[in-house]
């Protein structure tokens, strides 16, 4: 079943015949806007979906002009730089530069910031369609409110507090039409206030069916990361909400030896030693007895169990100077404070299908100078999982990208998938050719076709 929410390939023939699709739709629109008086029946028996149909009819009655309909004058620069300022989203830019603009520039495609009444803060992304969007006054400081500009996936995502796809004709005002955009909702993760809404803008991509999905990733990640700022900001009167457990601190294991460990305090590098530990039990949520934890740090050794309590000593006492809030129990050892890890992240990027965002997050294997075995299983899950996904779901993209890390170059499986999913014609199938000509001469793998 489809989604309503979501664009598919049901609603629109984009992939088999985009100028089609957008010529129905515009006739559609047309016809819809043109005799309001008869709204729900020319949507209906134009395919339209009933959330689109209902924003129309919430455009109609605030007598918004589909032809006219465009944001508000931009803000003068004092007003934004106010408006900026003391917006929480301000704070975690860096991370939506990271999870998403870099990979939206890639595809043409542009990422906006608004607050919570739909007034854009930040846009960025493809040069080329941030000019095209100022035609419609999509531009920083603009009101792209439902009430303002009508049906789009900003205004639309706000007014209805999810996250949502919104193709061409279906925008209200008939400007947006060349354009289509995915949003989604941003919540404060301690009183559950909506905060603004995250966009992606452009051409059919911005639409694709992993785009969602994607926006969707990226909030629950800057939602992770507000959890964390707030912790060293004052308190807020609101209650949090009920069984509100948000992890803390989050720790880092990836492409590192060390790893280190980031909450109210800073962020305080960790010893080999503190951080095998401490991974082990973050991943172990229930908690591991003395001999099972001393076993997963060392195999077979004498006086395991003692030196892991001595060890367990000299960590307790580290975390309660960088950490005081981070407590481990004992019989069984738990961690008394919930703690997110780099490695955990990306496992559940890589469930929720947001591939690309999972290969940015993905610095290196879990601690990898390590030798415990249960680290080394714990880094095997990571590095299996990662590979076996971008295999077998991993647009070509993002499957070159990987071929490119250390851990892929000489993975001819991997070479010879992206030699598969590459068209004949691809500019880039001359190069993976070569790889895998390479591979095959360097340590033999089968021939290359």
């Amino acid at each position: 079943m489809s989604s309503p929410w979501t664009i598919t390939p049901a609603d629109s023939s984009v992939r088999a015949s985009t100028l089609s699709a957008f010529a129905a739709q515009e006739r559609l629109h047309e016809t819809v806007i043109g005799d309001r008086s008869d709204l729900g029946a020319h949507a209906m028996q134009g395919g339209m979906r009933a959330l689109v149909r209902e924003s129309w009819q919430r455009s109609i009655s605030l007598r918004l002009d589909p032809l006219t309909a465009q944001a508000d004058p931009t803000l003068s620069s004092d007003e934004l730089a106010r408006l900026r300022a003391r917006n929480p989203l301000a704070g975690v830019l860096p991370v939506i530069n990271t999870l998403l603009v870099r990979h939206a520039t890639e595809f043409g495609l542009i990422v906006a910031v608004a607050d919570e009444a739909g007034r854009l803060l930040w846009i960025d992304g493809d040069s080329a369609v941030r000019t095209s969007a100022e035609e419609m006054r999509f531009v920083v400081g603009a009101d792209w409110s439902e009430a303002r500009v009508g049906t789009s996936a900003p205004g639309t995502a706000l007014e209805l507090d999810h996250g949502i796809q919104i193709q061409r004709a279906e925008h209200f005002s008939q400007l947006a039409h060349q354009f289509s955009c995915t949003a989604v909702p941003i919540h404060d993760p301690v009183t559950g206030a909506v905060l603004g809404v995250i966009d992606i803008t452009g051409g059919d991509q911005a639409v694709a069916p992993q785009t969602l999905p994607l926006v969707e990733a990226a909030v629950a990640a800057l939602e992770a990361e507000l959890r964390i700022q707030s912790l060293s900001a004052p308190r807020r009167s609101a209650p949090r909400p009920s069984g509100f457990t948000a992890p803390a601190m989050l720790l880092s294991v990836l492409g590192t030896e060390n790893g280190s460990l980031r909450g109210p305090s800073g962020n305080a590098p960790l010893s080999p030693r503190h951080a095998e530990i401490l991974l082990l039990l973050g991943w172990h949520r229930q908690g591991l007895s003395a001999e099972r934890l001393a076993a997963a740090l060392s195999e077979d050794q004498p006086h395991a169990v003692e030196n892991l309590r001595a060890e367990m000593v000299r960590l307790r006492r580290v975390l309660a100077v960088d950490h005081p809030r981070l407590r481990i129990g004992s019989r069984p050892y738990r961690l008394e404070t919930d703690i997110d890890t780099d490695a955990g992240r990306l496992l559940a990027l890589l469930r929720r299908g947001a591939h690309r965002m999972a290969l940015a997050a993905y610095r290196g294997p879990v601690l990898q100078g390590s030798v415990a075995p249960g680290v080394v299983e714990i880094r095997t899950e990571v590095t299996r999982r990662l590979r076996q996904t971008l295999l077998s779901d991993a647009s070509v993209e993002v499957l070159l990208d990987y071929a490119a890390t250390d851990e892929a170059a000489w993975d001819s499986e991997v070479w010879r998938a992206c030699r598969e999913l590459l068209p004949a014609r691809s500019p880039q199938r001359a190069a993976v050719l070569a790889r895998l000509a390479r591979i095959e001469q360097d340590i033999g793998t089968s021939s290359v076709r």
